[in-house]
């Protein structure tokens, strides 16, 4: 098969498509013929290895324990092993793996579920990663509750587009910051106002913050909380090669205990009961999936750099 592998840490330059082993099922696994493949900007950090933290957290000290990159899918199951009862060749399906950018990926049943009908190939892709990040940060972090006030910082990107739509979905009031070029199209997701960052700052009195920009300190974070509001902290591109996105976690973390705010991060993982919400959500057409622009499998440097530039509207995707 066809796969995009990387054999060290590095830039874009060190990816090559080049041909490995088709996977096989073993007893508990899914082989999956990939069809598309989501990018999120922790494709860029695992590629380079940075945050350094990330080598120490088991994704490999000197060179990368997986070649190959990617994370969330869409495909067809190609095999299935023998104790798997709740699939079989032929289903489409959306997930995670450990290696989409490639022709075919190795996963287990509890990464995995039936591809909403409502979305084709591209558009499933485009929602596991960045769709449970956004749950995550909304519902089991935020505590978010109906007519709650919401803002949603870089509602533009792969995870605000999702966290302003399920917010919204929740029963909350939404409003969203961005960039000059996305005000309506974060309109459109549902935000009832949307601060343009580049002229305007936004205001006071909300319920829950999400912050995926990463870039404001968290005092002044604070001082648009209502009371007891809560902040939470989904990522960013700030803190340095040894922490990166994660410094922020930490300092809200050790400043919690001290303020009324109840001040979270967030460490998203994946699971099937949540991949099930969010296939709920897309079939009541609460949830729609947004995707900036596509790429071949070839391709794949030219869409990390995209990616890393941090201007994509919604989900960049690879077909294959």
């Amino acid at each position: 098969m066809k796969a995009i592998v990387q054999n060290e840490y590095g830039t874009t330059d060190i990816l090559r498509l080049t041909d490995l082993p088709e996977p096989e099922a073993g007893p508990d696994g899914v082989v999956v013929r990939i069809r598309a493949a989501g990018v999120d900007p922790g494709t860029w950090h695992l590629m380079e290895g940075t945050p350094y933290l990330v080598r120490l957290m088991g994704f490999g000290f000197r060179r990368p324990k997986a070649r190959v990159r990617g994370l969330d899918f869409a495909g067809v199951v190609h095999a299935v092993g023998g104790n798997v009862t709740e699939f079989r060749a032929g289903d489409e399906v959306f997930g995670t793996c450990q290696g989409s950018f490639a022709e075919y990926a190795l996963t287990t049943v509890d990464k995995i579920a039936r591809k909403p009908e409502r979305l084709g190939f591209a558009e499933a892709a485009a929602v596991p990663i960045s769709a449970f990040t956004a749950l995550h940060a909304v519902r089991d972090r935020g505590g978010v509750a109906p007519r709650q006030k919401v803002l949603v910082i870089g509602a533009g990107g792969g995870v605000g587009t999702y966290a302003v739509q399920i917010a919204k979905a929740f029963g909350a009031k939404v409003d969203g910051v961005c960039g000059t070029g996305k005000v309506e199209f974060v309109r459109s997701l549902g935000a009832e106002t949307v601060f343009d960052y580049t002229r305007e700052e936004f205001g006071g009195g909300y319920d829950l913050i999400i912050d995926t920009a990463g870039n404001r300190p968290l005092n002044l974070l604070r001082k648009s909380l209502t009371p007891q509001g809560t902040l939470v902290i989904v990522g960013g591109e700030s803190g340095g090669k040894w922490l990166g996105p994660v410094g922020r976690n930490l300092r809200a973390l050790l400043l919690g205990p001290f303020v009324k705010h109840r001040l979270r991060g967030l460490f998203s993982t994946e699971n099937r009961d949540d991949l099930e919400t969010l296939r709920a959500l897309i079939e009541a057409g609460k949830l729609n999936p947004v995707v900036d622009r596509t790429y071949s499998l070839a391709e794949v440097p030219d869409a990390i750099r995209h990616v890393s530039e941090g201007h994509t509207r919604g989900k960049v995707v690879i077909t294959v």
